[in-house]
């Protein structure tokens, strides 16, 4: 008999939550968790799948009761498993997948629940923030600046956003190119331009600020920012980076991974 999560779930068997995070870090680890209510019956099994591919199995009356399955990109950490989670270290690209939970109760009926989630392991950009590229120390009004940011490789490739003194750069100023995808993992170099006339409006107290920020969903935000001068003595630019890379960045501006 099977059951499946829904929200008029009748079943005496039930999950109450299965946590599979959508976005986890390459090298690290993850707890994958599968929380039930029995609701008076005795388990049989939990078991865990990737791709539709059995990778670990919890039945109590096992010995020893968890055991695992070979499985490309999956390494279990047993002594950290049990019925209700399983552990894995070691992440890496072919971590990626569609991971399911299944729970079964015992005979007669060996009632069934089963509930999944989409997991991504992230490749952070590999070479620090983003790079700017073809400033120029100073501009005059009428001047066309003409610029470049680059972002390390990364998989999936980041989000990129130009700021202009603070503001968002319209949509009509960006140049964008094509992903360069690269290396034996395929990771992705992500390049985003920009390209506009300088007017009066561009200069803040004579200085034209320009930023961008390279943002993978809510854990990785870092930038680089350009300040230029007007219409005075040439300077060399200031270059400054302004780095945030945690697991819950709340201040990530740019939009989230697609």
């Amino acid at each position: 008999m099977n059951c499946e999560l829904n929200d008029d779930f009748t079943c005496g068997l039930r999950l109450v939550e299965v946590r599979i995070p959508p976005y986890v870090v390459k090298g690290g680890s993850v707890q994958l968790e599968c929380l039930y209510d029995l609701d008076g019956e005795a388990l049989y099994s939990v078991k865990w799948y990737k791709d539709g591919n059995e990778f670990y199995r919890y039945v109590p009356r096992d010995n020893p009761p968890a055991q695992t399955f070979r499985l490309p990109g999956v390494a279990v950490d047993l002594h950290n498993s049990s019925d209700a989670l399983v552990s894995l270290l070691n992440l890496n690209l072919q971590s990626t997948g569609r991971f399911r939970c299944e729970v079964s109760g015992e005979a007669p009926s060996f009632q069934t629940v089963t509930q999944h989630g989409d997991m991504n392991v992230v490749s952070l950009p590999d070479q620090g923030p983003p790079k700017i590229s073809g400033g120029r120390p100073r501009y005059q009004i009428g001047d066309w600046v003409r610029v470049n940011c680059t972002a390390g490789r990364s998989k999936p490739a980041v989000n990129l956003s130009w700021y202009i003194n603070g503001e968002l750069a319209d949509s009509q100023v960006l140049r964008k190119y094509d992903t360069i995808v690269s290396g034996r993992e395929s990771l992705e170099t992500t390049v985003l331009g920009l390209k506009f006339r300088v007017e009066q409006q561009h200069f803040r107290n004579g200085d034209m600020k320009l930023k961008c920020v390279a943002s993978l969903s809510t854990f990785y935000w870092r930038s680089n920012e350009e300040s230029v001068e007007g219409d005075r003595p040439q300077k060399a630019p200031v270059l400054e980076s302004r780095e945030s890379e945690s697991a819950f960045a709340s201040n990530s501006r740019a939009d989230p991974v697609q």
